[in-house]
């Protein structure tokens, strides 16, 4: 399992559309990948999971694969998350 901490930088967090984006980029992955934040985890693939984290700007999050291409799953959500999703 590969895992890593990331803070969102984002104004508005994580909502619809950066949880949207995330999704997108997790099921390119063959990874088993999960999200967690203050002990709460969720499926990364799953749109609703990622927005009852209710991770608002400055919030971190862990993201955790687990399978062939973990090492590069992991890398890229952690890149699209740091990058703000394209926001601001």
């Amino acid at each position: 399992m590969v895992k890593k901490t990331v803070k969102i930088v984002n104004s508005l967090g994580i909502h619809a559309r950066p949880a949207t984006l995330f999704v997108q980029t997790a099921e390119k992955f063959q990874s088993d990948i999960t999200v967690e934040k203050n002990g709460m985890e969720v499926d990364g693939k799953s749109i609703f999971g990622l927005l009852m984290l209710v991770a608002g700007q400055g919030s971190s999050i862990t993201i955790k694969a687990e399978g062939p291409d973990e090492e590069q799953a992991v890398e890229e959500l952690a890149k699209l998350v740091e990058s703000g999703f394209g926001e601001d």
